[in-house]
């Protein structure tokens, strides 16, 4: 994250509307209610609070999007449930994990047309950390997220999450060592 936080509204918006959205899509593997997920969150800090300091913009703005995720989280639980009364859910989650994982391929792929060795390399392991990333539990996922991709530190992360700084740290910790376990030959690329 850059240093400075643009003192727009607008600027900063559109400096993380495209991080917001690869944590939505990470957290929800949907494409639709991740974009819903991060225009609802911009609607709502414009609203209630683009009068505050430009300097309080992150740590609210992430707040937002982690509580509309747990909401969104919400939501999908008490649908899952009414649909495993209608159909077989084990099927389902496999279908939606591997089409989040063609995708994720796809995207890796397309990112140049003539990729190096070292371009292909690269794009592989950040498939295996997007997908490593999706089987991590919420909260280390968001904590990682907003600390490592963010670069929010302890505090601002702790406000975007709602949670201590000492949660923060517990979490943040958790899925680095998941991840480090997970990726093994990729960690440190």
């Amino acid at each position: 994250m850059p240093d400075s936080i643009p003192q727009s509204i607008d600027a900063f918006l559109a400096s993380v509307e495209l991080r917001a959205y690869r944590m939505a899509y990470i957290a929800t593997s949907n494409k639709d209610d991740a974009l819903d997920i991060v225009q609802d969150a911009m609607i709502m800090l414009v609203n209630k609070y683009s009068q505050r300091h430009h300097s309080e913009w992150p740590p609210l703005f992430y707040r937002i999007v982690q509580n509309t995720i747990r909401d969104w989280y919400r939501r999908t639980s008490v649908r899952n449930k009414f649909r495993q009364w209608f159909s077989n859910a084990e099927s389902q989650n496999t279908e939606i994990e591997q089409d989040w994982e063609s995708q994720a391929m796809s995207q890796a792929v397309n990112i140049k047309k003539n990729p190096t060795l070292e371009q292909n390399q690269n794009d592989k392991a950040m498939v295996q950390l997007m997908t490593e990333l999706n089987h991590l539990p919420i909260r280390q996922q968001q904590a990682f997220l907003l600390r490592c991709w963010e670069g929010l530190d302890t505090k601002q992360t702790a406000q975007a999450m709602n949670i201590s700084q000492g949660s923060v740290k517990t979490h943040y910790s958790r899925a680095i060592h998941a991840l480090r376990s997970q990726l093994g030959e990729h960690y440190g690329e």
